[in-house]
């Protein structure tokens, strides 16, 4: 078992904030990190995501947002941060 952590993943699945607007590194973000994350993390790891997950302002908006680090490898551990409401 490993312990990774990743924060400020500033996910936009349902809401039109794109990460892009800050520069072309940020072009499919999700994708990478998607990519990375399974690539590294296994099942038994643990991932602690300490804050700033989603741009969503309700819970219904953040669904898709939570349901993409749901289908990430590892059991997570989740921080609100200061854009999480």
């Amino acid at each position: 078992m490993a312990i990774y952590g990743i924060s400020d993943l500033h996910l936009s699945f349902s809401v039109d904030k794109p990460m892009d607007i800050f520069g072309p590194q940020w072009i499919d973000h999700a994708q990478k990190m998607a990519h990375n994350w399974d690539a590294i993390v296994q099942r038994d790891d643990i991932g602690l995501v300490p804050g700033d997950i989603s741009w969503a302002m309700k819970p219904s908006e953040a669904i898709a947002d939570m349901n993409w680090i749901a289908q990430r490898p590892g059991h997570k551990i989740f921080v609100r941060g200061n854009h999480d409401y």
